[in-house]
């Protein structure tokens, strides 16, 4: 048991706290850096041609809407010169080039999100908030039918978390890293690159807590009469 929980806290709560941590750790104000990050995003954009993309500032996390063709960031980090901005925004941006470069598993993980949104919704009301609701019911069949559904949900999760996967690591490390090291400081490379790897952990992470919670689920079909 002991040895369990460990695996757990190294796999699942030990990222998180390295997330956090760099984030944290590369978010000072800067004096010497040249510009804040709403300045690099916006000089990014004219120079890269993508004069139909916004920068924009929001509450709900750090991403691209390919739909309406928006940079939105956490809205500190626009006028805050810190390398988790800059790193951030620019990790944004490179998502709106592999958009205008018709990246393909861009394009195909929107494609799957579109369609596959119901499923991973009642999956996740499921998984959530509906077992003790369900077993209340005492009936077998639909119990099985709707733990069938709920592994469903999470393959398709588990899927957009691998296309996800490559589209970040693509991102981070073949568009962005590249102009990061052009436009910012060498003495800052390294630290940019730590900001680019925990964010990609963070999918990594995605894949496995799919894979895991279905083979929780595969037990209890399993294991029922």
């Amino acid at each position: 048991m002991i040895l369990y929980l460990i695996f757990l806290f190294i796999l699942f709560i030990a990222p998180i706290i390295w997330y956090n941590y760099i984030f944290k750790k590369n978010d000072k104000v800067l004096i010497n850096m040249p510009f804040t990050g709403f300045e690099f995003g916006r000089e990014l954009l004219q120079e890269h041609n993508l004069n139909d993309v916004q920068i924009e500032g929001t509450k709900l996390g750090d991403h691209y809407d390919l739909i309406n063709k928006k940079v939105m960031v956490l809205e500190d980090r626009l006028g805050k010169k810190s390398l988790t901005s800059i790193t951030i925004i620019c990790h944004e941006i490179a998502h709106a080039i592999q958009h205008k470069e018709n990246y393909k598993p861009l394009k195909r993980r929107n494609v799957i999100i579109r369609n596959t949104s119901w499923i991973t919704q009642l999956g996740s009301g499921i998984l959530l908030i509906g077992f003790p609701i369900i077993f209340a019911t005492g009936s077998y069949g639909f119990i099985k039918i709707c733990l069938a559904i709920a592994a469903f949900s999470l393959l398709i999760s588990a899927l957009i978390h691998i296309i996800t996967l490559d589209v970040e690591i693509d991102a981070s490390f073949n568009k962005a890293y590249p102009i990061i090291k052009q436009k910012v400081p060498a003495e800052y490379h390294e630290a940019c690159r730590s900001i680019l790897l925990a964010a990609a952990l963070t999918y990594v992470i995605g894949v496995f807590r799919s894979f895991f919670s279905l083979r929780f689920i595969w037990l209890l079909i399993t294991r029922m009469r």
